[in-house]
């Protein structure tokens, strides 16, 4: 079984964050809107997924024909609600899971 790897996040409303994962270069543009958190995920420069609604506990990629090596989700620690900028990293924690989709 492979581990859960946590993304680390700033809570901040708008990031980029860049981060190896599975030998490959992950690319994530977090932004938040008035409807909820969106995530673009780019892998080695090629957007995989734009805009993408980040929910509590649901897979982000969820279709492994779309060559992404493994799968991610937010967490909510003390709860079940879906992310907000304000506690990701502390509410809210991203997790990736290799192989998942």
């Amino acid at each position: 079984m492979t581990d859960l790897v946590t993304i680390p996040l700033n809570a901040v409303a708008n990031q980029t964050v860049q981060v190896p994962l599975s030998g490959y270069a992950v690319q994530l543009d977090i932004k938040q809107r008035s409807t909820g958190l969106y995530m673009d995920v780019y892998l080695d420069g090629t957007l995989m997924l734009a805009g993408v609604l980040c929910q509590n506990c649901t897979w982000i990629v969820r279709d492994a024909y779309r060559g992404f090596p493994g799968d991610m989700a937010f967490v909510d620690t003390q709860g079940s609600e879906d992310p907000q900028y304000s506690g990701l990293n502390d509410r809210w924690v991203l997790y990736y899971l290799e192989g998942a989709v």
